[in-house]
């Protein structure tokens, strides 16, 4: 199986016309985004909230969370972002993923337009 790498505009939702381009290793298996608190500390992105995080190997670890918005070609999207410490690697998560209107497909290794439905609820 091949990994799939992509740079990856990030910037402080306060600041959004100041972004910073970061190389990802998308990980359709990861929920949130990592990246490295010193690039997070540049934009002036806080964090809000800490949280515990299970790793592939059992351990638990805690980071911090924080919000960012995310660009990727002509598409944005806000999500919310873990704090990496060293050793952490920049990993893309699936909601920022979803965030962009993006989907890895996992057989072509590529991102996808991800569908956008809309469900209208009728009352009568």
């Amino acid at each position: 199986m091949g990994l799939t790498f992509l740079a990856i505009d990030i910037a402080n939702p306060a600041h959004p016309e100041e972004f910073h381009t970061e190389r990802f290793l998308v990980d359709s298996g990861a929920v949130y985004s990592v990246v490295q608190r010193p690039v997070l500390e540049a934009l002036d992105i806080r964090s809000h909230s800490r949280r515990t995080f299970t790793l592939a190997n059992g351990d638990q670890i805690e980071r911090h969370l924080g919000d960012a918005l995310f660009r990727y070609k002509e598409h944005r999207g806000a999500a919310p972002v873990i704090f990496g410490e060293p050793g952490d690697s920049n990993l893309l998560g699936v909601v920022t993923l979803e965030a962009l209107g993006y989907v890895l497909d996992p057989l072509k290794r590529e991102l996808r337009a991800l569908p956008m439905l809309l469900a209208e609820l009728r009352i009568r």
